[in-house]
């Protein structure tokens, strides 16, 4: 079965983040320059929270807000959600669904060491279901029924 490790593994561990004294606009720019929908925020190293495209829907509502002067520490969710490195793909599929989440945050011994994405746990699962769809191919090979004949016997 494949897990949060595994995955990250293919995808890559790289942990994205910006100083926790940065500002909204600081975050945006990486976030574009990365292609991704999440920033993680750290203070001396330590992950602190994270910031992402939702929370910037939310922030854009919001009087006052401008994301070059809005430190990301004012919008920034803390309340972090993380699996274990060991957790199946559906263990992970189940977190996203049941918290309604798009990153989680994955962790090994107490240490967040990477981020994945509702899609890259879709894209785990389809390639899941390709190797059992190719196994199951394997099992029924056409040649056998192809070439398969009733035995009647002749009277």
């Amino acid at each position: 079965m494949l897990t949060a490790g595994e995955i990250l593994e293919n995808k890559g561990n790289q942990i994205i983040s910006v100083d926790i004294e940065a500002t909204v606009a600081d975050a945006l720019k990486l976030m574009l320059e990365n292609r991704i929908g999440s920033v993680l925020i750290t203070e001396n190293g330590e992950i602190k929270g994270i910031w992402t495209e939702r929370d910037l829907m939310k922030n854009v509502v919001t009087e006052g807000f401008y994301s070059k002067t809005t430190k990301i520490k004012e919008v920034m969710t803390t309340n972090l959600i993380s699996s274990s490195v060991n957790d199946s793909v559906y263990q992970l599929m189940d977190k996203f669904l049941q918290k309604r989440l798009r990153h989680l945050l994955i962790e090994q011994e107490g240490k967040y060491i990477g981020i994945l994405s509702s899609g890259d746990i879709t894209r785990a699962q389809l390639m899941l279901k390709s190797q059992e769809l190719d196994e199951l191919n394997k099992m029924a090979d056409w040649d056998y029924y192809e070439n398969w004949k009733w035995n009647k016997k002749q009277p």
